[in-house]
């Protein structure tokens, strides 16, 4: 679990998700899921993880499952109403809060997704699901993804289908997207560089895309960002934008308007979209990335293409690989390592 710089965690995903797959598909053949039968299911994560939660809230109800995504200032209390059985999300295993809320819920199914599977929190739970995804930055770039992978996997599981043949084709399907969407993401992380804050919006596993963003943009460039769910977004948040601030929109429906009509109001715009019949224009950066036409998986590649804008907005501001200034003491249960993630 070696902390890493952020471009090569970026980069490294093709492997660690072919390596994810493995890995995760061993661990479900041997997890036995029957306790979560008939019951509804709480993601629970904070960070990074809570965008992930989103994600497998989403997508296990597109399955049919009832299904929530909780942080944990949620869960603190509603001890037997929020869910039935909770998946917990902590990559390092080691996020004080999101033991504190399981730990408040000892009769109910419980199981982890972490990186690996020796952790305090996948002692606490009893189950756990290793992701395998390995080294990583501070910024969370397999971490986040390598949580995606397990997570839709897991859905699949829950749901009594089989995993989707989908899958095998990802991590080709993020080696493209490294390559072909290179001097796109340069061209919008020039454009975004001079922003003085930059709003991320996007509907389903776009809109925890959109939460994850701004997430990466406030760690590794130092940025005000904020993530925006599609349609709340025209409901007056988006008043506020002007050529001083910025735009992403994550997506191929209203996102692609909102694109537009932002960069025509003079707003630097960028449009992440499986899309491949967008036109760029002044203010707008068309990203066009490659759809496997499920979307956990789409969910995977568009943050990568968001990952590598960061990338270059980083290296851009002189903040290359930088560690967070602001280090809390008490939001993890063991001491931070330069070294680990």
């Amino acid at each position: 679990m070696e902390r890493i710089g952020y471009r090569n965690a970026v980069a490294r995903q093709p492997q660690s998700l072919t390596e994810g797959l493995d890995i995760v598909r061993g661990a479900l053949a041997s997890l036995d899921l029957q306790a979560f039968k008939g019951r509804s299911v709480g993601f629970a994560g904070i960070g990074a993880s809570y965008q992930a939660a989103m994600v497998g809230a989403a997508y296990l109800r597109d399955l049919g499952i009832a299904s929530f995504p909780y942080c944990p200032t949620d869960l603190y209390g509603a001890l037997d109403s929020a869910a039935g059985a909770f998946v917990a999300l902590s990559a390092s295993g080691q996020s004080r809060e999101i033991s504190d809320v399981m730990r408040l819920r000892p009769d109910l199914p419980k199981l982890a997704i972490c990186r690996g599977s020796e952790n305090p929190l996948a002692e606490l739970t009893g189950a756990v699901l290793p992701t395998g995804s390995g080294s990583d930055n501070g910024a969370s770039s397999t971490g986040y993804t390598g949580m995606l992978l397990a997570i839709g996997l897991l859905c699949e599981r829950l749901a009594g289908g089989h995993s989707s043949p989908e899958w095998d084709r990802l991590p080709a399907a993020v080696s493209k997207t490294l390559e072909t969407a290179k001097a796109s993401a340069a061209k919008a992380a020039a454009r975004l560089g001079a922003c003085s804050s930059i709003d991320l919006v996007g509907a389903g596993t776009g809109f925890a895309n959109a939460g994850e963003g701004a997430m990466l943009i406030r760690e590794a460039v130092r940025l005000p960002a904020a993530g925006w769910d599609t349609m709340n977004y025209l409901h007056g948040p988006m008043e506020s934008q002007d050529s001083r601030t910025g735009v992403i929109a994550f997506g191929s429906g209203r996102e692609v308007k909102i694109a537009e009509d932002m960069a025509g109001f003079g707003c630097p715009s960028v449009l992440i979209t499986e899309r491949d019949d967008v036109a760029e224009r002044d203010n707008l950066v068309v990203i066009s990335v490659p759809s496997l036409r499920h979307p956990v998986a789409d969910a995977i590649i568009q943050i990568v293409a968001l990952q590598m804008i960061v990338g270059d907005m980083q290296d851009a501001a002189g903040l290359t690989n930088i560690t967070f200034r602001y280090r809390q003491t008490d939001t993890k249960l063991k001491p931070w390592s330069p070294t680990e993630v």
